[in-house]
């Protein structure tokens, strides 16, 4: 089914708002005024929006350590995300998360796994829930090229193959693996190839492509309710940033310069942009009311996130043990 005008607008919001979500986040590491470390999702923002504008808000999915696009795309909070990235009371996970294990249960985000390919089988586990509960809810795990090596990913795809889950597999192929190019790790040239191995379809799209991406999960969500099975859907993007913000000169070490360039003229955000214009869907005013929109939410997230308060000494122990055993901790 064709997007509507709003879903489309709305898939541009939360394109927008990932954008400079990851770019408010890149100037305060910068700063020294954010703890731990960040894996950024610029340049990857329409595989995380095209995915999860084909679910519902009752869908599962698990994302990994460069997750904030997917957790905004599902719905997440800019707010409460940025309150955890401070390490502050108002996050997510009450600052104890940080940026690589945000989730949102009530809106069917199951979590972001710091330990790559580590998401499967949590994603398995929820789709077979899903399937016992005898509901039509679809689960989705996101993972890179990297993870697609991994052995429980290969686990995962395998019984979610034999039981038939509604599962989606979304790699989103960067083409690096940290700093390891594809053609590095890999002999083959699409990870999508492997799913016949499983005996469910595997596609290719253009991972920049936000409309491209929903076309494709939206037939997987479809096949998947209707009881026919996982999927694995492939999207070529790329990474604009380093692996992470410490990483020396944006992984200029083993990118080249024009590589980047390159990717970055296929900016996903300005190219959604254009069609939305060119086909009348957005005008020129709309479009820079969207964005400055966003931008004050953005603002109003950081200073959430810098007035929200830290946690105790005493919150050390909190939700750190279910409530039935809390009692043998001393």
């Amino acid at each position: 089914m064709e997007p509507s005008r709003a879903q489309l607008l709305e898939m541009y919001r939360k394109m927008l708002t990932i954008r400079l979500f990851e770019e408010k986040l890149a100037q305060m590491f910068a700063e020294g005024a954010m703890p731990g470390i960040a894996h950024l999702y610029i340049g990857e923002e329409a595989m995380a929006v095209g995915v999860c504008s084909a679910l519902r808000p009752d869908d599962y999915i698990v994302s990994t350590h460069r997750g904030h696009g997917h957790l905004i795309a599902k719905g997440g909070r800019p707010e409460r995300m940025m309150a955890e990235l401070f390490g502050r009371v108002d996050g997510y996970c009450k600052g104890k998360g940080g940026s690589m294990h945000i989730a949102d249960l009530e809106i069917g985000i199951l979590g972001a796994m710091g330990i790559v390919g580590s998401g499967g089988p949590i994603a398995t586990g929820a789709a077979l829930s899903a399937k016992m509960r005898g509901t039509d809810q679809v689960s989705v795990s996101f993972f890179g090229d990297g993870a697609s090596n991994q052995g429980a990913v290969h686990e995962a795809a395998n019984l979610a193959g034999a039981w038939k889950l509604p599962l989606i597999f979304v790699c989103e192929n960067n083409g690096y693996a940290m700093s390891t190019p594809q053609s590095k790790h890999q002999a083959i040239r699409n990870v999508a190839d492997r799913a016949a191995a499983y005996g469910f379809p595997g596609v290719v799209v253009d991972g920049n492509d936000v409309l491209a991406v929903y076309e494709a999960a939206a037939a997987a969500v479809a096949r998947a309710r209707a009881g026919e099975g996982p999927s694995l859907i492939e999207g070529k993007t790329y990474r604009w940033r380093g692996h992470h913000e410490a990483d020396v000169g944006q992984g200029i070490r083993y990118r080249s310069k024009e590589e980047i360039e390159e990717w970055v003229a296929r900016c996903p955000i300005r190219r959604f942009q254009t069609l939305l214009l060119e086909k009348g869907i957005a005008s020129e005013a709309e479009a820079e009311g969207i964005r400055d929109e966003v931008g004050a939410t953005i603002e109003r997230a950081v200073e959430y996130g810098r007035n929200s308060a830290l946690p105790t000494a005493e919150d050390a122990r909190v939700d750190v043990y279910s409530p039935a055993f809390a009692h043998l901790v001393r």
